[in-house]
């Protein structure tokens, strides 16, 4: 299955916050839009994606003082992208070597939507039911 066909299931919403807002707004947004990552962008550009790792990294470093502090100051900038066209099997990859759970997919030079380890792993589950459901036809037929 491609990514391209996963988006239009799920869906192309992205949640995104500019680079300038505190920790605590983005904990705040992350927890209003129930979603584990946010795309940070400045202007036009994607300059970063800030995760709940990023959160815990930010606390592990400075403590309660990271929670006043921009996004910028913890969030991962160098930003792992997917392609519509790339077939799930290969973000699984790289997601796993890389130990990331959200993939921005980029189009050219637009953003259309996020993919997440949680969307890799209900792929592979329904790829799975298809494949177990037609050999079981297969057997009985």
């Amino acid at each position: 299955m491609f990514v391209a066909e996963i988006l239009k299931t799920k869906g192309n919403a992205v949640f995104s916050i500019t680079p300038d807002l505190t920790v605590t707004q983005a904990c705040a947004e992350l927890e209003q839009k129930r979603v584990g990552a946010l795309v940070v962008f400045d202007g036009d550009h994607v300059v970063g994606v800030f995760s709940e790792r990023d959160v815990v990294k930010a606390l592990a470093a400075d403590g309660a003082k990271a929670l006043d502090r921009p996004v910028a100051d913890y969030m991962t900038a160098k930003v792992i992208f997917a392609e519509p066209g790339e077939e799930m099997s290969a973000l699984m990859a790289r997601m796993t070597d890389r130990r990331i759970r959200h993939l921005p997919v980029m189009e050219a030079t637009r953003l259309v939507g996020v993919i997440s380890i949680g969307d890799v792993v209900k792929c592979q589950i329904a790829e799975h039911a298809q494949e177990a459901a037609s050999l079981r036809t297969y057997i009985a037929g």
